[in-house]
């Protein structure tokens, strides 16, 4: 057989091979279903999500703060309150963070990251008095992994959201944080 004819033949049996293919995807609705069945094939329901109401914590305590690691590069300290730790039922992991500068000045904040979205949020600042100040603007921001401040993506990635979802329990942050990592992150 010559190689004209074996090409021939080849393309014969590919476009064959598309139609019956093609067939049987219309006979099967693309789900495998027979269209007399009389089986009807029905998307999952989606549910709205929506964010708990938030009640702003006590302010943080020395003695609850853990600090954790972000980067060789980071000259401030990173802590998290563990008392103020929190997993709501719409998923997200509530804490107070404190950075500390070198200098010895104080940053406290009272955030929340939705694992699943990959997205971090600011509700409330903390004063040198102890009181809470409502963030002015409140909204979700995409988490991004940088060499200059990355502690969200380190409170993300590495202890509060192993494989993108929220840890189960407060307890189990918690000791993602005495650990240094989520015990299954490598």
């Amino acid at each position: 057989m010559n190689a004209q004819r074996k090409t021939s033949l080849a393309c014969l049996a590919g476009a064959l091979w598309i139609v019956s293919a093609t067939a049987l995807a219309e006979k099967n609705n693309g789900y495998g279903l027979d269209a007399g069945s009389g089986i009807e094939y029905v998307p999952e329901e989606t549910v709205e999500w929506k964010e708990l109401e938030v009640t702003l914590p006590a302010a943080p305590k020395s003695e609850n703060l853990r600090e954790f690691y972000v980067s060789a590069v980071a000259t401030n300290h990173y802590f998290i309150d563990s008392s103020s730790l929190a997993v709501g039922s719409d998923g997200i992991v509530r804490y107070v963070l404190v950075v500390r500068t070198e200098g010895g000045a104080e940053n406290v904040s009272f955030e929340g990251i939705r694992c699943e979205e990959h997205t971090w949020k600011l509700y409330a600042t903390g004063g040198t008095d102890g009181q809470w100040r409502t963030a002015r603007i409140s909204e979700w921001r995409p988490i991004e992994n940088k060499p200059v401040n990355r502690y969200h993506a380190v409170l993300s990635q590495e202890l509060f959201c192993p494989d993108g979802y929220p840890i189960a329990t407060a307890d189990e942050g918690r000791r993602a944080l005495q650990l240094g990592r989520y015990p299954n992150v490598k």
